[in-house]
């Protein structure tokens, strides 16, 4: 049976919450299975029709491994929800079928004017990969470095997921 794979890195739970929040309104269309970075497989199985990435941004873009050294400090000796490899090393090891239909996702201050998007650079690395990303990447917002998210977030990424299940369903052929 088709189904979607979420693979999230997060380092305080905001980006681990819209994964679960857009995966929610993905199941609406597909069985959706939701995985942190460091247990995603390098290699997804055949029936995943749908790959959704996503991240939080650090230093306007994706995370390295200094700006995650960087959050832990922050967490007082509490482990980060992803400890180990990011989405950048995560993406330059998996091996992805040609034409696999994806999406970006990230979470990013609320602050105007602040540049930089892990979705926008998550998005980019997809597509030089070949990949079909069928939706706009999309950004999340959260209050400050550590969260928590803008009111309303969640709802709205239940919201986006739902499209975008939508989105593969018709480009698939199928229909909900």
């Amino acid at each position: 049976m088709p189904r979607a794979l979420v693979v999230f890195e997060s380092m305080f739970g905001n980006t681990e919450a819209v994964a679960r929040a857009l995966a929610a309104g993905l199941s609406e269309t597909v069985p959706v299975d939701v995985v942190e970075v460091g247990s995603a497989p390098i290699e997804p199985d055949d029936d995943v029709v749908l790959l959704v990435v996503g991240g939080p941004t650090h230093a306007f873009g994706l995370s390295r491994t200094d700006t995650r050294h960087e959050a832990a400090a922050r967490r007082d000796g509490v482990l980060p929800v992803s400890s180990g490899i990011g989405i950048r090393e995560w993406l330059e090891a998996a091996r992805l079928r040609p034409g696999l239909a994806t999406a970006a996702f990230a979470t990013r201050t609320a602050i105007r004017w602040v540049p930089g998007s892990a979705a926008r650079a998550i998005g980019r690395r997809l597509r030089r990969r070949g990949l079909d990303v069928v939706v706009s990447p999309r950004s999340f917002h959260v209050t400050g470095i550590e969260g928590p998210l803008v009111e309303g977030e969640l709802v709205r990424a239940r919201d986006w997921g739902a499209r975008v299940g939508e989105t593969v369903g018709v480009a698939a052929g199928r229909t909900s």
